[in-house]
């Protein structure tokens, strides 16, 4: 059984009503994964915007594996303390990672973000040497449009972090780069100029699968959404 965790920020636990790009994966892996899996990690939930918590169970589906590690509010700074415990917890084989834009726009400035990167990497290697993990890059969103020292961040850290990924890198540890989503319009893919629509979580979803498709022969092309 491949077991696949999901790690990110608001735009992967998603908010109560939605589908989330988890769910759009779940079902392109069961379309085109010729093996068993599922999707793993110590959370369920959804983010309750009205009660600003992440207690909501109302998927737009629920009918998939719901589990996770992402959280609306957390980045590299957040998770690299937590990825070990959860991967040896959900005994993980697969991490499908998307974070970087609470960090820049929060907390951490590029380079201290990549050190953060690269502390998640070595914990998740900690409690599983042949952990591999596909890293998305902070993709296009409405901050990034109108604030220019923090597009010039973003696009630091994505450089950054295609080096960490290209550095850290090993045969018995894969560690893939997807690449930004085409075409990713955050008029047409997002809700609110960053959070997915259900055509953005499709185009999230792709880029994780296309990356694995095309880097290590897993699955197949996406054809969803």
């Amino acid at each position: 059984m491949l077991r696949f965790m999901p790690v990110g920020d608001s735009m992967t636990i998603g908010s109560a009503g939605e589908h989330t790009w988890r769910y759009r994966m779940w079902q392109h892996l069961c379309a085109t994964y010729g093996g068993p899996f599922t999707l793993v990690g110590p959370r369920e939930t959804l983010y309750e915007k009205a009660t600003d918590s992440p207690t909501s169970y109302d998927y737009a589906d629920p009918g998939f594996p719901r589990a996770h590690l992402a959280g609306w509010g957390e980045g590299w700074m957040h998770m690299a303390p937590l990825i070990g415990g959860a991967v040896r917890e959900c005994r993980a084989d697969v991490l499908l990672v998307s974070l970087g834009l609470i960090d820049l726009g929060f907390y951490t400035n590029a380079e201290q973000t990549a050190e953060n990167v690269q502390a998640f990497v070595s914990a998740a290697r900690t409690a599983n040497p042949r952990i591999r993990m596909v890293l998305l890059p902070v993709i296009p969103n409405v901050r990034a449009q109108s604030d220019t020292p923090f597009a010039e961040q973003v696009d630091r850290f994505n450089v950054l972090l295609a080096k960490a990924v290209a550095d850290l890198d090993e045969p018995r540890s894969a560690l893939l780069l997807a690449s930004p989503p085409p075409s990713y319009d955050i008029h047409q893919d997002t809700y609110d100029g960053t959070h997915p629509n259900a055509s953005g979580e499709h185009r999230i979803a792709a880029a994780f699968a296309e990356a694995m498709y095309q880097g290590w022969g897993l699955g197949e092309a996406y054809e969803g959404g």
